[in-house]
């Protein structure tokens, strides 16, 4: 059952007649403790979230749990938060209140993840369609856009049931609607990684060595981020 009742609230996410607020409550999964000596040195020079994005089972998740043990930062699923302040699963608030409503919280939980310490961000496959959240990200963040192919992605999002968006319907038809649609859009993220049927390790790996080219090139002429 979702929590409500329907009102408006300072950290609501969601406030529209009908729908529950979102009370602004963090589920901010912490990595095992690092000293500073043990932290990659690119964590030093992070001053803003890295937020995964791309389509359902391009492993923003788990790639994000990994990439902020690296990192010695925190991790955040949005999802999981969206989860946690509705007190019902993505599912039963798609069925209960609609996609709208959904993506009107997304994008305000997304907004008061990113005005927070750095972390790794994964978020939901629609948050960057956002406009809002595109803008919001590009001013506190650095995106990430983990590409896979259609294959890759039918494979993994088979092993779950917990997707509304490929209900009632072909996965891989619907899938490849939501590439044609959503890719190009991704693509505008400050980095794209290739995810594939690569060991998360390794897509982990990329996405640093990417990272820290995007903060040499975003460092003042005579600066450079600091390497291990």
């Amino acid at each position: 059952m979702c929590n409500g009742p329907p009102g408006e609230h300072a950290d609501s996410v969601v406030s529209a007649p009908g729908t529950p607020v979102f009370a602004g409550a963090s589920c901010v999964v912490a990595t095992s403790a690092m000293s500073a000596e043990q932290r990659h040195g690119l964590s030093r020079e992070l001053d803003r979230c890295v937020v995964l994005v791309g389509l359902m089972g391009a492993g923003k998740s788990s790639i994000g749990r990994r990439l902020a043990q690296r990192l010695g930062l925190s991790f955040v699923d949005a999802d999981q938060e969206i989860e946690d302040a509705a007190g019902c699963s993505i599912p039963d608030f798609f069925q209960r209140y609609g996609e709208q409503a959904f993506r009107d919280g997304e994008r305000r939980v997304i907004a008061r993840l990113l005005h927070g310490p750095p972390r790794v961000l994964a978020t939901g496959g629609g948050a960057f369609m956002d406009a809002q959240t595109r803008s919001n990200v590009a001013a506190m963040g650095i995106a990430v856009w983990l590409r896979a192919d259609l294959d890759v992605l039918v494979k993994r999002v088979a092993r779950r049931s917990d997707r509304p968006l490929l209900h009632g319907g072909d996965p891989r038809e619907i899938l490849q609607g939501l590439m044609d649609r959503r890719y190009p859009v991704y693509a505008l993220a400050d980095i794209t990684i290739d995810s594939g049927d690569s060991p998360h390790e390794a897509v982990v790996d990329r996405i640093i060595a990417a990272l820290e080219t995007h903060l040499a090139a975003q460092a003042p002429a005579g600066e450079a981020p600091t390497t291990p």
